[in-house]
């Protein structure tokens, strides 16, 4: 039972909100990134960089991590108040988001005592950067048909194939990669195997993908007879799968344990009731018109509900029905929402939605719409929306596969 005092998390808000009023930076001459989808220049990269080094230096990241690797060794309520204060404040996001959310915690939970102390100050410091190496070109939400292979050679693992949808994988270090191993497996999932792969080795090349917004962030990788050290190994030969659905776990917001901070700036709930004070329908503001009314309390009553059901999963009394219900949904619940809600606001600005990012006559700088195209890629990675009801029809509900 936490011996931590009211008091204590009191104090500790308090000069977290002082230190963020304090060191959080002005925005850039430059446009930020709304997540670390969207991380695609130099100049964006090395603000986010030195962001987040401050960050973790001030306590403030890696806060419930433990000390003899690298994190603050407090408890996890310290953390999740900074996280909270950082979100409040508005701040640029965290950009290591793979190495804070997904790999990191996986390596403190399953990780080798040897791993734990090579890898996790630098995914907090982000000197070390990471990416995600699941996804491929042709077989993008079947993750178990994975075809990139990984040969034992020795000492070495030769790697051959590539993945799609390498967040910042031209700035990574180092890639979470499910490669398969035994191509004569029984079954699909048996053949796999998770690697804490290098990507500064000959053989491995990225190429940037361009976006709907014409931004970038996404990388093709690609493997060419990459030699990676057989130490690269997480766990042993063949049980990358349930390696990888660990991994998710933590994606998709199933399991605790991720460093803190934010990757992403969801668009404000509150914000849209500007937007409809100021866009006009029939010549009036789009807020006296009473479906509109009706919408946006509808939408404000969804906010809350995500938040109060984020709360709720924390507490298992409130969840002993169907334990797993409220983590294994709320990635669907929350992405389709901000979807919705973006997409509302441009119905709100008639034909003012055509104006984008850096046009005159845009609402609120164009970054409604902005939002609603990037809005999509959430929706996709992490699982895509149709794979998220398949998870909550058969691990949920209990429904059968197909």
């Amino acid at each position: 039972m936490s011996t931590i005092s009211q008091k204590e998390l009191d104090e500790f808000r308090a000069e977290a909100a002082a230190w963020v009023k304090e060191n959080a930076p002005a925005n850039p001459v430059f446009m930020l990134p709304l997540t670390f989808m969207e991380v695609g220049t130099d100049a964006q990269f090395n603000f986010l960089r030195e962001w987040q080094n401050k960050v973790y230096e001030a306590g403030y990241l890696g806060a419930a991590w433990p000390k003899e690797y690298g994190g603050h060794g407090l408890d996890q309520a310290f953390q999740d108040i900074a996280s909270q204060e950082l979100a409040k404040a508005q701040t640029p996001i965290m950009l290591n988001a793979i190495g804070l959310n997904w790999a990191g915690p996986l390596i403190l939970d399953i990780g080798t005592e040897e791993q734990k102390k090579r890898y996790i100050k630098g995914i907090l410091s982000a000197e070390d950067i990471w990416c995600q190496g699941f996804s491929e070109p042709d077989h993008g939400s079947d993750l178990g048909n994975a075809q990139t292979k990984a040969v034992r050679e020795g000492d070495e693992y030769v790697i051959n194939g590539s993945k799609i949808w390498t967040t910042q994988g031209n700035y990574a270090k180092y890639m979470i990669l499910l490669a398969r191993t035994n191509p004569d497996a029984p079954n699909k999932y048996a053949g796999l195997s998770f690697f804490l792969s290098p990507m500064t080795v000959p053989g491995i090349e990225t190429v940037p993908i361009r976006k709907l917004t014409g931004e970038y962030g996404f990388t093709q990788t690609f493997f060419t007879d990459a030699r990676i050290p057989a130490d690269c190994l997480m766990g042993k030969e063949g049980e990358g799968w349930l390696v990888a659905m660990r991994t998710l776990e933590y994606e998709r917001g199933a399991r605790r344990g991720q460093a803190g901070g934010h990757v992403m700036v969801a668009s404000d709930p509150e914000a849209i009731l500007d937007l409809a004070r100021k866009a006009t329908r029939g010549g009036k503001p789009a807020m006296e018109d009473p479906v509109v009314r009706d919408k946006l309390v509808q939408l404000m009553i969804e906010a809350r509900s995500l938040q109060l059901c984020s709360s709720r999963s924390r507490i298992q009394p409130l969840t002993q029905e169907r334990p797993a219900s409220l983590a294994l949904s709320s990635k669907l619940m929350s992405t389709e929402f901000y979807r919705r809600l973006n997409e509302f606001a441009l119905s709100l600005q008639g034909p003012k939605a055509a104006y984008y990012v850096g046009e005159e006559d845009a609402y609120d700088e164009g970054i409604w719409q902005r939002a609603y195209l990037n809005s999509f890629s959430a929706t996709i990675g992490g699982g895509t929306s149709q794979i998220q009801h398949n998870i909550i029809g058969e691990h949920v509900l209990g429904l059968p596969k197909g």
